[in-house]
C-alpha cells in the first residue's frame, strides 16, 4: 500500500500543481483516445474493404473462366444439326462408320454430326427432343472381353448408373464386334437394351457387324435399311443420288517454318524431340530397341523377341498388360503412290475442316507433308472400304473402271459380291487398286482425306516389371503372304519392328509406344495355382507370369503350382523360349511344362489334346486347388477348342451335364478364374 502511495503522488506537490497536472493528463488522454479511435477506424475501414472484396472474387473467376463446351445439344442447335452419331472406337472403324452416317444425312434434308462421347456430357441425351426431327445413332465397338472402348468408358459408366428419363429420345445402334470372341458385340447390345430401359424409342433394329466375316458388308446392309426407316419415321424423302462432298479443304504451304510442321508426332508438335510424361495414345514414348533377336531356328516364318528401353519414362506396367506401338508404312509403298499420282511427296500442306464448328480440325496432324501423312498417319495397306471406292470413282476417266468402282460401292448383291472377291479376298490395298485401274488418278489430297488413320498395334507384354522395371519385352511373328493377285503383302507393324536395329541411334532403333492396362492378371495370392495355355506367340504374357512367379519365390513367398501348356509346329524349328522355359522348370518355378508339336507326327497334336491327356490333374487343380486358368492366342480356333475341352473335363469329373459344365466354366470367367487374351 505505501509503495502504491509513493508511486501515485509526490507529497511535496501543491494543490494548484495537482490540478494543472490533471488538466495536462486529460489532454494527453484525449490525444491518445482520439489517435486510438482514428487508428481503429482506419484499420476497420481498410479491413472492411477487403472483407467486401472477398465475395467478388468468385464472380470475377466465373467471368474469366469460359464454360466448357460439353453440350452437344447447344452445338447442334448452333449449327442446325438434327442427327448426332456417337462412336465408341478403338481402332478407328466405328469412327469411320459414324462419319459416313453423318455425311449420309444431307441426302434426306437432314444434317448430321459425328461425336466422340468422351468430349460431351451424355446426360444431355434427355434434351435431344428439343431439336426437331432429332435422332441419336450409336456406332459402338466392343473391345477385348466384352468391354467398352477407351473413349466410351465414361458413357458406359453413365448408362449403368443413370436413372434419366429418355422418353423423348429416338435412337438406333450399330455394333461392331467379332464372332470369334466370347462376348460378341456386348457393347452394342448393352447400349441398345439400356437406352430402351431408360424410355428411349428405338426407330430401327440393332445392327450387329462381325469383323470375323465381312464387317463392311454388314454395315452397308444395315445402313441401306436404316435410312428408309428414318425417312418413314420423320416423313422425309431422299433428295437424290449420293454426292461427293469434301469434308476438308487443301491448303498448300509454300513458305512455312519447318519447326511448325508435323513429322510423325501423334499429338503435340515436337513431342518426339521434347518428351514429357505421362505417355499415352496421344503422347507416345520413344523407346529405344535394345534387343531384337530371331527366336525360331528354322521354317519360313520369322519369330522375334524385342526389348524396349523405358528408362526415365515413368511408365509403369504389370504382367499381362499390352504395349501399343505406332508403326510406319513401308517407304517403297509410299513412294509408289507418289509416283503413280505424279505428286511431290515433300509438299507441305494442311487439310482444314470446312465445318468450322467441328472439334476435328484436321483428319491427321497438320501442317505436314504428303510423305509424312502416307508414312505415319494413313492406312495404305488394308483393303479400302466401299465409301472410299465410291468417292474415288469420279476420278476414273475410263467409263468401265468408273462403273466397276461404283458397282462395288453399291448395295446391290452383285456389287457386294464383286467388292468381296476383287477387293477383300484379293487383299487389294489402295496402291494395288491404283495399279490395276490405270485411269484412276485422284488428287492426292482427296485420297489422304478418304484413307483411314494408321492405328497402333497391341502386343501382350512378354516380361515382368518386377524383374524388368525399365524394359518391356515383345514376342511377335512377322506377317507376310502372297495375295490372289500374286503380290507380296507384308504386315505393317511386324515388318517395321523386324527392321529395328538395336542401339544404332536415330529412328532406326526408336519405337513410339505406350502401355494399355489389362484385366489379364496373376492371382492376388502367389500360392494360388495357375494353368496357362498359350501356343505360338500366345506364350508372350506367360513369360511375364513365370518371371514374376520366379521373383516371388526368390522373395521367400509360397508360390503355387505353375503349369504351362505350350504348342508350336516343330520342336526343332519354332519352339520359342526353349532355354528359358527349361531353366524355369529346372529351378522348380515351372512345375509342369506340357508342349504340343503339331506337325512332328502324322496326326496333329494341339494344346487341347494335352489338356485331355492330363484331364484328371487339370480337374484337381481347378476344383480342389482353386486354380486360375489363362488362355492366350488365336481366338478363332484354339481358344474355342480349349474352352470346349474344359467343358468336357468339368462334365466328366464334376458329374455334370453339358449345360451345367458350360455354366460352371462361365462362372469361373465371372469370378476372374478363367481369363482370355485372344485375337483373331
Amino acid at each position: 500500500l505505501t509503495a502504491m502511495g509513493e508511486s501515485s503522488m509526490d507529497p511535496t506537490i501543491s494543490a494548484a500543481d495537482s490540478t494543472a497536472q490533471q488538466d495536462s493528463l486529460f489532454s494527453m488522454m484525449d490525444v491518445f483516445l482520439i489517435s486510438l479511435i482514428t487508428g481503429l477506424f482506419t484499420y476497420w475501414f481498410f479491413f472492411r474493404k477487403k472483407k467486401e472484396e472477398v465475395p467478388d472474387l468468385p464472380k470475377m473467376q466465373s467471368v474469366a473462366a469460359p464454360v466448357r463446351d460439353s453440350s452437344f445439344i447447344e452445338k447442334m442447335k448452333k449449327t442446325g444439326r438434327n442427327i448426332v452419331v456417337f462412336y465408341g472406337s478403338q481402332t478407328g472403324t466405328a469412327e469411320e462408320f459414324a462419319n459416313r452416317l453423318s455425311k449420309d444425312a444431307h441426302r434426306y434434308g437432314l444434317r448430321g454430326m459425328a461425336a466422340d462421347p468422351e468430349e460431351y456430357d451424355l446426360s444431355d441425351l434427355s434434351r435431344l427432343s428439343e431439336i426437331d426431327k432429332s435422332l441419336a445413332v450409336f456406332c459402338m465397338a466392343t473391345y477385348g472381353e466384352g468391354d467398352p472402348t477407351d473413349n466410351a468408358q465414361d458413357f458406359y459408366d453413365w448408362l449403368q448408373e443413370a436413372d434419366a428419363d429418355l422418353s423423348g429420345l429416338r435412337f438406333a445402334v450399330f455394333g461392331l464386334g467379332n464372332k470369334t470372341y466370347e462376348h460378341f458385340n456386348a457393347m452394342g447390345k448393352y447400349v441398345d437394351k439400356r437406352l430402351e430401359e431408360l424410355g428411349a424409342q428405338r426407330i430401327f433394329e440393332l445392327g450387329l457387324g462381325d469383323d470375323d466375316g465381312n464387317l463392311e458388308e454388314d454395315f452397308i446392309t444395315w445402313r441401306e435399311q436404316f435410312w428408309p426407316a428414318v425417312c418413314e419415321h420423320f416423313g422425309v424423302e431422299a433428295t437424290g443420288e449420293e454426292s461427293s462432298i469434301r469434308q476438308y479443304e487443301l491448303v498448300v504451304h509454300t513458305d512455312v517454318n519447318m519447326n511448325k510442321v508435323y513429322t510423325g508426332e501423334m499429338g503435340r508438335l515436337k513431342s518426339y524431340e521434347n518428351q514429357k510424361p505421362p505417355f499415352d495414345a496421344k503422347n507416345p514414348f520413344l523407346a529405344q530397341v535394345t534387343e531384337n533377336r530371331k527366336l525360331n531356328e528354322g521354317g519360313e516364318r520369322h519369330l522375334m523377341h524385342l526389348e524396349l528401353d523405358i528408362s526415365n519414362s515413368k511408365i509403369r506396367y504389370e504382367s499381362g498388360d499390352h504395349v501399343a506401338v505406332y508403326p510406319a508404312n513401308d517407304s517403297s509403298l509410299v513412294n509408289q503412290i507418289g509416283e503413280i499420282l505424279g505428286t511431290d511427296l515433300d509438299t507441305v500442306m494442311s487439310l482444314n475442316n470446312l465445318d468450322e464448328e467441328s472439334n476435328k480440325k484436321h483428319p491427321f496432324p497438320c501442317p505436314t507433308s504428303y510423305r509424312t501423312a502416307l508414312t505415319y498417319y494413313l492406312d495404305i495397306t488394308n483393303p479400302p472400304r466401299t465409301n472410299v471406292l465410291y468417292e474415288l470413282a469420279q476420278y476414273a476417266t475410263d467409263a468401265g473402271e468408273q462403273e466397276r468402282l461404283r458397282k462395288m460401292a453399291s448395295s446391290a448383291a452383285e456389287g457386294k459380291a464383286l467388292y468381296l472377291s476383287w477387293v477383300v479376298e484379293a487383299r487389294r490395298n489402295i496402291l494395288a487398286i491404283l495399279q490395276d485401274m490405270p485411269s484412276l488418278r485422284p488428287p492426292i489430297d482427296h485420297l489422304c482425306e478418304l484413307l483411314p488413320r494408321l492405328q497402333a498395334r497391341y502386343y501382350s507384354i512378354a516380361s515382368s516389371s518386377k524383374v524388368h522395371p525399365n524394359s518391356i519385352h515383345i514376342c511377335a511373328v512377322t506377317v507376310e503372304y502372297e495375295t490372289k493377285t500374286g503380290r507380296l503383302n507384308k504386315g505393317v507393324a511386324t515388318s517395321w519392328l523386324k527392321s529395328k536395329v538395336p542401339e544404332q541411334g536415330g529412328s532406326s532403333s526408336l519405337v513410339p509406344m505406350y502401355v494399355r492396362k489389362s484385366q489379364f492378371r496373376l492371382p492376388f495370392k502367389p500360392s494360388t495355382p495357375v494353368i496357362m495355355i498359350g501356343p505360338g506367340t500366345g506364350i508372350a504374357p506367360f513369360m511375364g507370369f513365370i518371371q514374376e512367379r520366379a521373383w516371388l519365390k526368390q522373395q521367400g513367398k509360397e508360390v503355387g503350382e505353375t503349369v504351362l501348356y505350350y504348342g508350336c509346329r516343330h520342336e526343332r524349328e519354332d519352339y520359342l523360349y526353349r532355354e528359358e522355359l527349361a531353366r524355369f522348370q529346372k529351378e522348380g518355378v515351372l512345375t509342369q511344362l506340357n508342349v504340343a508339336f503339331s506337325r512332328d507326327q502324322a496326326e496333329k497334336v494341339y494344346v487341347q489334346h494335352l489338356l485331355k491327356k492330363n484331364k484328371e490333374n487339370v480337374w484337381k487343380l481347378v476344383n480342389e486347388g482353386m486354380a486360375h486358368i489363362y488362355v492366350c492366342g488365336d481366338a478363332r480356333n484354339m481358344a474355342r477348342d480349349v474352352q470346349n475341352t474344359f467343358y468336357e473335363i468339368v462334365s466328366e469329373f464334376g458329374n455334370m451335364s453339358q449345360p451345367q459344365a458350360v455354366d460352371y466354366v462361365k462362372k469361373l470367367m465371372t469370378k476372374g478364374r478363367y481369363s482370355l487374351d485372344v485375337w483373331s
